[in-house]
This record gives structure tokens, sequence and C-alpha cells, in this order.
């Protein structure tokens, strides 16, 4: 039993260079838990933020579990994210640069049991760097098809 993906945040790798990413467990209650479970998670808009020593996850929508009653969760709620008061305090001094940012890349349930997020330590793209990446993959593309057509016509 390994990790199972949830969610991916598709836009993070476009919109962000990741600079580091590194594992968090999440708080959560159980019709939480059930809704991730049902892969019924989106991290388009979320991210992470240091308040009062804690490292919270904000703007992740976690849908209401459907056969929860009047005790289901709140689908924007802030969540509290597991991670060592060392990393805490290592973050508190990155993300004081100018331009860093704390992304949710993925949501995966580790052996069916844990909520686990990996965040990335981001910094923006310009227009440019994006534009510089397509190019760059638009290249690559190219080539690997002109390799492919050459050992086509060895064969």
């Amino acid at each position: 039993m390994g990790q199972r993906l949830v969610a991916k945040n598709r836009k993070a790798r476009h919109e962000y260079s990741i600079l580091e990413s590194f594992e968090a467990g999440l708080v959560l209650t159980g019709t939480e838990i059930k809704s991730i479970r049902d892969g019924r998670v989106n991290l388009k808009d979320g991210y992470a933020r240091v308040v009062d020593n804690e490292l919270w996850l904000r703007n992740i929508h976690i849908s209401p579990y459907k056969e929860g009653t009047y005790y289901n969760h709140e689908p924007l709620r802030d969540r509290k994210l597991l991670v060592h008061r060392e990393q805490i305090r290592r973050l508190i001094g990155k993300l004081q640069e100018r331009g860093l940012t704390l992304i949710p890349l993925s949501l995966y349930v580790k052996q069916n049991k844990w909520a686990k997020v990996e965040l990335g330590l981001a910094k923006g793209k310009t227009r440019h760097d994006k534009r510089e990446d397509i190019a760059s993959r638009d290249a690559k593309r190219q080539m690997d098809r002109a390799v492919k057509r050459r050992m086509k016509g060895e064969e």
C-alpha cells in the first residue's frame, strides 16, 4: 500500500517556478477525509501561510461529503498543516524574501489513512518566463519527433 494521488495543481508549475518542495500532514474532520478519498478536492487557488508559528492551508476547496449530516464541514475553511517546528522557522525566513510563496502542488492519501499535501516554495513567473518554457517544450517535442522518424527509417 503506497500513496494514491487525489488532486494535482496543474497550473502551479505553469504559473510558478518551484524552488523546493516538501510534504505536510493535514488536520481534518471526519467528513473532510471522506470527501478527499472520493477525490472531491480543488487545489487551484490554494496557498499556505505562517500564522503564529503555525502553518495554515487556505483557499482549498474540499466539497461537503454527500452523505454527511448537519455536522458536515465548511468547504473553504483554513486547515492546519503538520510540519516540524524547525521547518516552519526555515520557511518564515524564506517567505520574507520578496516574491516567494507556498503553494500546494498535490494532495494524496498515504496507506489509505493519512492525507498529505505536497507544498512548493515558489516564485511567480513573468510572461517572458512562461513563453520561454513553452518554446523550449516545443523544441524538445520537435527533436523527439525527428529522432523517432530517424529511428523508423533505419529499421
